[in-house]
């Protein structure tokens, strides 16, 4: 089912404050102008309104952030045209205190569904009470922390992400994957997610390197990584060797590893570098600096690559990332600038996606909203098709990026639509030690295991 339609209206929406109703209405410039009424000029309900609360950052520390989500979310208001759709916002104040106060008045206003908030602290401190009221939350958080049944989210997680590009590298022919995370939550993650992903393709994780998330020195954890100490010690042997033969052929030969350092390939040949900016950068180019370049060892990134330009970078050209789908990222990247006279987040088409798919939900008031909400066909946005799950997890349709010199192309484009048969990336207990247990830098091994792999002898 398509979530939404791309047509321009005049509309009004409901947003219930403390004591009044803000009507919203496209203006003559084609802006968006609030004017205040008081609550009993206007009626609050019908029988047929699908009231939905959105919980954004509208003051404090990620106010920037909250008004644009916002401002997507009137577009979307606009472009569905669904009079029975009520819009209420609900400021956090950019604190988990200030979630919860948000949402127990949007839960106490009748709220059927909530929207945000933007932050994984503040949808844990609202999932309790939600879940309490029987209201589903659709957060957009890109953290799986909160994730439960009723408590979704539309972010990108990164067990997706990381699956998606792990999947194509293999399909690709890359057999032995090394990871270079940082020691923290999000490292773990994509480890785990790494593991988890080879190991339903077919291939290895042969090393997982942990770095301080703080550091931009990444030469000592890259030494051991590249095992650089015994493949430059086998090409000094080698030059000191011929230096004593001393004859014509030798020192001919010398003279060929004048300029070589190494000898010896790494034992991977695909490493998964889920880091971004100058942290990124002087990763990549450590690596050149032992000797490992691609293609031999093809570079894979995450999301986070798509915040950074990285195409002046000659050792990351050829590299991969997965993203969100463009499919329909001109319209709203043209439509939200031309409104607010600035270029908008990706961040901030999630709250439009969002606000579509209460559209959808609000057409299916004789069924459970959980049950339409999940779907298995999934819905259509601004990103492409996408889908929740159950457990509060999504799926996204996600094109896989390719650096180039003169821009990023996608060279393998997202599903359209999803298997209704099959559920993504179901969670599944490790059952035995893998034939290869990957070797760990810069953590300790036996911890490591445990969180990938559970109690292991």
């Amino acid at each position: 089912m398509q979530v939404f339609k791309r047509f321009y209206i005049f509309f009004l929406f409901l947003l219930l404050g403390g004591c009044g109703i803000f009507r919203a209405e496209v203006d003559s410039k084609g802006g968006f102008s609030d004017s205040f009424t008081d609550v009993s000029e206007i009626s609050l309900s019908s029988s047929e309104d699908f009231r939905v609360g959105m919980l954004l950052p509208l003051s404090g520390a990620a106010q920037k952030q909250g008004e644009g989500l916002k401002n997507a979310a009137l577009m979307a208001l606009e472009d569905v045209r669904n009079p029975n759709l009520v819009l209420q916002f609900y400021d956090t104040q950019s604190t988990a205190s200030g979630a919860r106060i948000a949402a127990e008045n949007a839960l106490n206003q009748n709220v059927r569904l909530i929207l945000g908030p933007l932050t994984s602290e503040e949808a844990s401190a609202i999932a309790p009470v939600a879940r309490l009221r029987g209201v589903p939350v659709i957060a957009f958080s890109t953290s799986a922390d909160f994730l439960q049944p009723g408590i979704y989210t539309l972010g990108l997680l990164v067990d997706e992400q990381v699956n998606r590009i792990v999947s194509f590298a293999a399909a690709q022919g890359r057999q032995r994957l090394a990871l270079l995370v940082p020691d923290n939550k999000t490292g773990m993650a994509a480890a785990r997610a790494a593991v988890k992903a080879a190991e339903s393709k077919g291939i290895t994780v042969s090393r997982i390197a942990f770095y301080p998330p703080s550091t931009s020195d990444f030469s000592a954890i890259l030494k051991q990584m590249t095992d650089y100490a015994n493949r430059s010690g086998r090409v000094n042997s080698l030059k000191n060797e011929l230096q004593r033969r001393g004859d014509e052929e030798s020192l001919r030969q010398l003279r060929q590893l004048k300029t070589i350092d190494s000898i010896g390939e790494v034992d991977f040949d695909a490493v998964l570098i889920p880091e971004y900016g100058a942290r990124l950068t002087s990763a990549v180019s450590m690596f050149g600096y032992y000797d490992v370049f691609a293609p031999d060892v093809q570079f894979l990134g995450t999301s986070v690559w798509d915040v950074s330009s990285l195409n002046h970078e000659t050792t990351l050209r050829g590299a991969w990332y997965p993203v969100m789908s463009r499919s329909y990222s001109g319209y709203f990247v043209n439509k939200y600038n031309n409104l607010f006279k600035e270029k908008p987040s990706s961040l901030y088409s999630l709250a439009y996606d969002a606000v579509a798919l209460s559209s959808a939900v609000s057409k299916n008031q004789d069924k459970d909203v959980n049950e339409v909400l999940t779907d298995a066909g999934g819905y259509s946005g601004m990103n492409g098709a996408f889908r929740l799950f159950a457990n509060g997890t999504n799926q996204h349709s996600l094109d896989i990026m390719e650096i180039r010199a003169k821009g990023n192309y996608v060279i393998d484009a997202g599903p359209k639509k999803f298997d209704t048969e099959q559920e993504f990336f179901e969670e599944a207990a490790y059952s035995a030690t893998p034939v290869e247990q990957p070797k760990i830098y810069g953590k300790n091994p036996a911890a490591v295991y445990r969180e990938l792999f559970g109690n292991m002898q």
